[in-house]
């Protein structure tokens, strides 16, 4: 389980110390996190931090050791952990102060650790259910109307106006279960939290009874917040070690939601599979038949349809540089989802291991350089390009070019911000080195390989002199084309893309990888079969100019991707602040750019081996 294991298990005779770690804090209301520290809370200078993986620091994770500490099974009751004193007057301490009372304000949520499992705050909601928050707020706001907002609803002694009331004791419950075969020991299934606050009139014996701690937001002179805790020790022989995390799983609502949209997406897939197979079976079949059986040159000269175009169909298309290479970055994303969903599924990237997913689809990204560049100039070759060093400099650097400049110019912004979400120095140049010195070299070998392979043999010769494209009517333009292409792929998942939305900006556990490589799979055949279609309506009126169209008409689901996470921003998220709103469209615009290129290029692919298939089984004279 990595690091954390250290209060996992106690021996019958000795005692065991258990540890609490404290992670950064973030908000619902702000998307920058800041580490423990920033909020003067108590904390331990003297230990050193656990070593954290890539994924966790992309994702600003900062786990700290923190002076909570117990033994095992010796309950406690009201102990001191440190008192923060703050003078108004003193222009440090009233920064200190201000920034407290901001976290409070936005509703900055602490996540801590115990034995690598989060510390849940379990409160009733409606019809009678429980849900367990991985997070507990510092503290919250009484407005000067007397409305409570946020975590200050839990108490109706809170009704102070104008108040900020500190969440300064906390109740631990640690849950164990006695292990009795292997050598007698316990487990920790559960840690439980419950955030309370207490004047503490007298802080070197403190009491946890009386009223709450509150802070007027007027208030000058000196302020002092004793930070206190209790813990206590609960046998549970019902969880097993293995399934401790379903109860914050469970707590989560949606899984029925899911099931829904599963049927939802397979009743458009199976509509489309069906509009697919009637036209490939029936239409296709008679226009082949019929195609076949014109032997005599009085039915040529009266072609119709698709045949008429088989000189043009495999013409390169203009811009076949930059469409080469979208689709080598395309396959290299294509590859790296797949192999990470898979992953996923199997239960490698569960949420216990922290940042494991985003590190291994790092890691995959960069190995996957070769396919990237290897497709790039198989398909560059066959549109009869020539000039294969731009080919592939343009595969190693425009598209991984353009994310990473994004993802900079967001991290001087969390920089700027003094946010835990910024990447470190040193974090920055070994992304880059991953980029130059092992992605970079590795597209370079695929390219040698895919140059040094004959072009792609097309099925029908293409004519000297391009053939004139008659009038087409509205519908099978070009742009009502791609924008219709978008809505079905687009229909199967957003769904799907609510919930991880919500996983990224609202701070939910997302763990359900089998339905998100359902609805993968589910993604890839709809934006094939929608392509496909499309294309043959296109074909049929006449129209050869396919890969582009084939590329964008899948591609443009990103478009409503863009569209449903600026909707999503507005109507679910109460997102505060320029710097905050900057850093969600910029973050936004980049898993955009990769949907796009990861849609467009199924949408290619599909319809290259439609189009290569129809051709090679009529005979051209």
């Amino acid at each position: 389980m990595g690091w954390g294991d250290g209060g996992a298990s106690t021996t019958a005779n000795g005692t065991s110390t258990i540890e609490l770690f404290v992670n950064r804090l973030d908000s619902v209301e702000s998307v920058l996190p800041y580490e423990y520290t920033a909020f003067d809370l108590c904390s331990e200078k003297t230990l050193k931090r656990p070593s954290e993986n890539l994924g966790q620091v992309l994702f600003g994770e900062r786990i700290e050791p923190s002076p909570y500490k117990f033994e095992f099974k010796k309950p406690a009751t009201c102990q001191k952990v440190c008192t923060r004193t703050y003078n108004t007057n003193d222009p440090s301490d009233k920064v200190k102060l201000d920034f407290l009372k901001k976290g409070m304000l936005l509703n900055y949520q602490h996540h801590w650790i115990v034995d690598n499992m989060p510390v849940t705050w379990c409160y009733d909601v409606e019809d009678g259910q429980k849900f367990c928050n991985p997070g507990f707020p510092i503290g919250c706001f009484v407005t000067e109307a007397g409305r409570p907002k946020d975590a200050c609803v839990v108490n109706s002694n809170f009704n102070e106006k104008d108040a900020f009331y500190i969440f300064n004791h906390v109740d631990i419950t640690i849950h164990y279960h006695i292990v009795e075969h292997e050598q007698l020991g316990a487990r920790l299934v559960a840690a439980k939290i419950e955030p309370k606050s207490y004047e503490h009139p007298n802080e070197d014996s403190p009491v946890c009874s009386g009223g709450p701690k509150f802070l007027k937001s007027k208030h000058t002179g000196v302020f002092e917040i004793p930070y206190t805790y209790s813990v206590n020790f609960v046998e549970d022989k019902n969880i097993r070690w293995a399934s401790r995390w379903d109860y914050i799983l469970e707590s989560m609502p949606h899984t029925n939601i899911q099931w829904f949209s599963i049927m939802n997406s397979l009743v458009i897939v199976l509509f489309l599979s069906g509009m697919v197979a009637m036209i490939m079976l029936r239409t296709l079949h008679k226009d082949i038949a019929r195609y076949n059986q014109m032997d005599s040159v009085e039915d040529a000269q009266e072609e119709f349809g698709w045949k008429l175009v088989h000189g043009d169909v495999f013409r390169p298309p203009r811009k076949g540089m930059l469409l080469s290479v979208f689709l080598g970055s395309g396959t290299q994303i294509f590859i790296m989802t797949f192999v990470t969903l898979f992953f996923a599924c199997l239960g490698f990237l569960s949420p216990a291991n922290r940042g494991a997913l985003m590190t291994c689809a790092v890691v995959l990204w960069v190995l996957l350089g070769t396919p990237a560049g290897y497709v790039a100039a198989r398909l560059y070759k066959s549109f009869g390009g020539e000039k294969w060093k731009t080919n592939v400099l343009l595969t190693a650097f425009l598209c991984p070019g353009v994310v990473f400049a994004d993802f900079f110019v967001m991290n001087l912004i969390l920089w700027g911000e003094g946010s835990s979400a910024a990447m470190p120095f040193g974090t920055l140049v070994a992304i880059l080195a991953l980029w130059f010195c092992i992605s970079v070299p590795l597209t370079f070998l695929g390219a040698y390989f895919g140059f040094k392979k004959t072009g792609i043999e097309h099925p029908v010769r293409t004519n000297q002199i391009p053939r004139q494209v008659p009038e087409q009517s509205f519908y099978t333009k070009p742009l009502p084309g791609i924008v219709m292409g978008g809505i079905l792929p687009f229909g199967c998942i957003f769904i799907q893309l609510f919930f991880i939305l919500n996983s990224i900006w609202s701070h939910q556990m997302y763990y359900m990888f089998g339905f998100l490589f359902l609805v993968f799979i589910i993604l890839v055949i709809t934006c094939s079969e929608a392509t496909i279609l499309l294309c043959y309506f296109h074909l049929c009126a006449e129209d050869y100019h396919w890969q582009w169209r084939s590329f964008l008409t899948s591609g443009f689901t990103a478009v409503y991707f863009l569209v449903y996470a600026i909707h999503y921003f507005f109507s679910k998220l109460q997102i505060t602040g320029l710097a905050s709103t900057i850093l969600y469209f910029g973050y936004t615009m980049i898993m955009a750019l990769i949907f796009f290129l990861f849609t467009g290029s199924i949408g290619f692919f599909s319809c290259f081996w439609f189009v290569t298939k129809i051709y090679s089984v009529v005979k051209v004279d």
